[in-house]
């Protein structure tokens, strides 16, 4: 096929969907490509309207089905139903290897837009401390930008996506340009004030969510509306109250005209001319038919997610290029991360019984990283935040109330995300001889968690049971045994790292702009360019990269730079 787009998006996640609405609205015309189907926003293809009556117990999705398709369900089972099974890939459909006694979580969704439709949607902008540890202890490359290059596009992606928060002036964790936060419960109000003063180094705050508390004109014209406090997201929103692909980024795009989808599309590897070393396009499979086509273009962003843009890169092997596309540091697949969780820490709450459960809120409390920031000689580098929230559940054993309703009582649970540190033997290969149903080389994932993740979840586990007894919490999870229990890499559905942006081409894959060293037309901006993995979920400076890696290369393009 002739040169017929002045860019080629390779995913349409929640990075791909802002490349996309970013090169639109500059005026170039734009091909994305998506592995998975075709998805509607809003009903029939959103399961929220259709589950709405079950009970979640009548949605579960059968043992055999969990053995098959989703081993991976323990991580996601408060998001994983019957009825919205659609949004998750199918492990036994799309496999992947593994090294025996290393277990990995490959957690996907392969659909139009991705894992924006089932995202848990907490929107924290990284902190200067976040860009420039790697340099500060030794792991990892550092960061060939700071803080202050993402700043105005952290500004202009939250005016546009829609982030509820507080000003809580905490410097770990920079304001934003926030809608109104969500309330506190009256467990969580009284809890709060308890921790804080048994810590004064420690604070809790409201999550920062991506849910429209109120509606700016910025997502009024995408036709968005102020969260129903339905609280039932991973179904779909059809409100578009949260942000995702199909409500807000692929609107803008489109509404310029210069965006062409197509879905089932699988794209197999990036071509490459061997002489100017400039990527020409992709080689694409249909899902469908299994026919091959090729797709030309002037510009190769690849947003597919860290491990498949890792896998793209190391099968688009030439004689120019024999370990992989722009992979003459051998970095492509190397220092995946995700972020280290340990079991729950809860904890029973006296009191507040004539208090009703909030349930119309969608996002739960935050303590900010403190480890070696307001709290020093820590037993690990880097740090943890916590995630977590107080609700009433019924009480066990059956007790009913003076109406002879089920007895309930308040509980509150807090959940550690670590960081984890760039480790370049934690890496993503290809098997040299099984292939999936397209004929394209498996992805082999080897990853464990090391010493300082352990020794910061243990760290974690004793913090979050003395907050909780801090709160006036009893029957407190062991903290011992929750510490000790990790969740495996790839649970917390953070990958990052397998293509790192640095100032080196020697060690590093893109520079700063997410451009690719070598192939100075390759563009990525998903989770495989990040540096490092900070504490924070990563989505928001995903976005954020995403927006000005797009302007970048359009700026480019106007200069005949490329």
């Amino acid at each position: 096929m002739g040169m017929q787009f002045d860019a080629i998006v390779v995913g349409s996640g929640i990075s791909g969907g802002w490349v996309a609405k970013e090169l639109c609205e500059r005026g170039l015309k734009v091909l994305m490509l998506e592995r998975g189907p075709h998805i509607e926003h809003g009903p029939p293809d959103y399961s929220r309207d259709e589950s709405s009556g079950l009970h979640p117990s009548q949605d579960q999705v059968s043992d055999e089905d969990k053995r098959l398709h989703y081993p991976y369900y323990e991580g996601v089972s408060y998001a994983l139903f019957n009825s919205n099974r659609a949004f998750w890939a199918s492990d036994h459909d799309y496999p992947y290897e593994t090294v025996p006694g290393k277990p990995y979580r490959w957690i996907r969704g392969y659909h139009l837009g991705g894992r924006s439709l089932t995202w848990a949607r907490q929107s924290y902008r990284w902190a200067p401390q976040d860009f420039e540890s790697n340099l500060k202890d030794g792991h990892g490359a550092d960061w060939p930008i700071r803080y202050e290059d993402l700043e105005p596009w952290y500004d202009h992606v939250e005016a546009f996506a829609g982030v509820s928060g507080n000003y809580d002036e905490i410097p770990q964790l920079p304001d934003g340009d926030f809608l109104p936060p969500f309330p506190f419960n009256c467990v969580e109000e009284e809890a709060r004030e308890r921790i804080e003063a048994a810590f004064p180094t420690r604070r809790m705050i409201m999550g920062r969510t991506a849910n429209l508390s109120r509606v700016a004109k910025a997502q009024m014209d995408m036709g968005r509306k102020r969260c129903d406090q339905h609280v039932r997201c991973h179904h779909g929103c059809p409100t578009g109250s949260y942000f995702s692909s199909l409500a807000a980024t692929l609107p803008a795009a489109k509404a310029t005209g210069k965006l062409t989808v197509l879905t089932d599309t699988i794209v197999e590897s990036v071509t490459c001319d061997p002489v100017s070393k400039r990527a020409t396009g992709v080689r694409a499979i249909n899902r469908l038919t299994k026919e091959g086509v090729t797709y030309e273009a002037r510009l190769v962003f690849l947003n597919a997610s860290a491990i498949n843009t890792a896998a793209l890169l190391l099968n688009s092997r030439s004689k120019a290029f024999p370990r992989g596309l722009a992979n003459g540091s051998d970095q492509v697949g190397r220092n995946l991360m995700d972020h280290v969780s340990c079991k729950q820490i809860v904890g029973t709450y006296p009191g507040c019984e004539d208090q009703p459960w909030q349930n119309d809120r969608p996002t739960g409390i935050y303590i900010p990283r403190y480890g070696n920031i307001t709290e020093g000689r820590k037993p690990y580098l880097r740090g943890f935040g916590i995630q977590g929230g107080a609700r009433r559940i019924r009480r066990p054993g059956g007790e009913l109330d003076a109406s002879g309703k089920p007895k309930r009582v308040w509980i509150m649970s807090l959940g550690p995300f670590g960081e984890v540190l760039p480790n370049p033997n934690n890496r993503v290969t290809l098997t040299p001889s099984r292939v999936d149903n397209w004929g394209i080389p498996l992805p082999v994932i080897d990853c464990e968690h090391g010493a300082n993740e352990q020794a910061m979840m243990m760290d974690a586990a004793r913090d979050s049971a003395a907050m909780l007894t801090a709160a006036g919490c009893v029957d407190i999870t062991p903290w011992e045994e929750a510490g000790a229990d990790l969740t495996p890499p790839g649970d917390r559905i953070h990958e990052m790292g397998t293509a790192r942006m640095g100032r080196d081409p020697a060690t590093s894959v893109f520079n700063g702009w997410g451009q690719a060293h070598e192939v100075p037309n390759l563009f990525s901006s998903d989770g495989a360019v990040m540096a490092s993995s900070a504490s924070m979920n990563p989505s928001l400076t995903y976005m954020a990269l995403s927006a000005r890696a797009a302007n970048h290369a359009a700026d480019l393009l106007e200069q005949g730079a490329l």
